[in-house]
């Protein structure tokens, strides 16, 4: 199936250039030069020609309802709809073949060592397909988690590209902070997901410090000939072994002890904060939990989810946060 394969490559970086903002209407030439490259490391070269992309633009609006429309006036295409992004849209039946070779293949190497680590991932995939061959209408009895889309995973292919051949990468870049986006410049060291979003941990060499950077939030993102900077202690499975989400930072890991009620208890132990979360108490009125880790903003909101039905014990520090954001609560709901 490589000319399918192919093909949904090709739709997915017409996608990207329809809906990057920092360079709108891109030329029928500017899609080829860039799916050339894509597929085939270069921009100069005849694999893909003018008549493909057309074709591609035509199924891509036959087959996914693509608002594409051409601009006489900026001399390119763009979506109507600028907020249409085709990783929304309904997989085909040709996707769908796609998906089901490579599940076949994934299920053959299930148990394989390497592979075991992806288990729980491989099993959803193979769920997902085999309920999707089913005729009846899935959505009257079943519901998957959903995965809205956020933009930036189209990068991924390109930053692990940069990641293993270890090369810099360059892309504009907005933070929630900022209104106007910053070009960056960086070494690409590991990619992680967290809540259906994929962050970049990657090098600094100005800073000389290790950024994390949220892909839906990166534009014209390009991957540079220059040699990555890698520092020498960097270890990814170690980077974020004492943390929770996708904050980290250099530090020790404190000791966490939490007391919960007997209902948050059973969450909690079902559905660990962390691989180093242990019971030492349990009670008919109240369990305490033991935790050693870095505390980030992302373990603080976890907490405050249970709202009343947990008490931090120590460290003293996390307790004063927890009890500030409790009172600037309060203070919003009272009249």
């Amino acid at each position: 199936m490589p000319h399918i394969k192919n093909a949904l490559i090709r739709y997915r970086i017409i996608d990207r250039m329809l809906r990057n903002k920092y360079k709108p209407y891109p030329s029928k030439e500017n899609i080829r030069s860039a799916c050339e490259e894509a597929l085939f490391g270069s921009d100069v070269g005849n694999h893909i020609c003018a008549s493909t992309i057309e074709k591609d633009l035509f199924n891509m609006k036959m087959e996914h309802d693509a608002p594409i429309k051409y601009s006489k006036k900026n001399a390119g295409y763009y979506y109507e709809d600028a907020n249409f992004s085709i990783n929304d849209v309904p997989l085909t039946e040709d996707e769908l073949s796609s998906i089901r070779f490579a599940v076949s293949t994934l299920q053959q190497f299930r148990e394989v060592p390497f592979f075991k680590q992806f288990g729980l991932a491989i099993d959803k995939i193979v769920d997902r397909v085999a309920l999707g061959d089913q005729n009846q209408a899935l959505s009257e009895y079943i519901q998957f988690e959903a995965a809205f889309s956020t933009g930036g995973n189209e990068f991924l292919p390109m930053i692990l590209e940069g990641i293993q051949a270890k090369k810099r990468i360059w892309f504009l870049y907005r933070s929630f902070q900022q209104e106007q986006s910053k070009p960056r410049k960086v070494s690409p060291l590991f990619l992680k997901e967290y809540r259906n979003r994929w962050y970049l941990i990657s090098y600094d060499l100005h800073k000389q410090d290790i950024l994390t950077f949220a892909l839906d939030r990166m534009a014209d993102l390009q991957l540079l000939d220059e040699e990555a900077d890698i520092p020498a202690d960097f270890d990814p499975s170690r980077y974020f072994r004492d943390a929770i989400g996708i904050t980290a930072f250099k530090g020790e890991a404190q000791k966490i002890l939490i007391k919960a009620d007997p209902i948050a208890a059973k969450y909690i132990e079902s559905q660990a904060f962390h691989h180093s979360q242990k019971c030492i108490e349990k009670h008919k009125d109240f369990s305490v939990f033991e935790l050693r880790i870095l505390i980030t903003e992302e373990f603080i909101r976890n907490l405050l989810g249970y709202a009343g039905e947990v008490e931090v014990l120590q460290p003293n520090d996390l307790r004063e946060t927890i009890e500030k954001r409790a009172s600037a609560l309060l203070k919003r709901y009272q009249k």
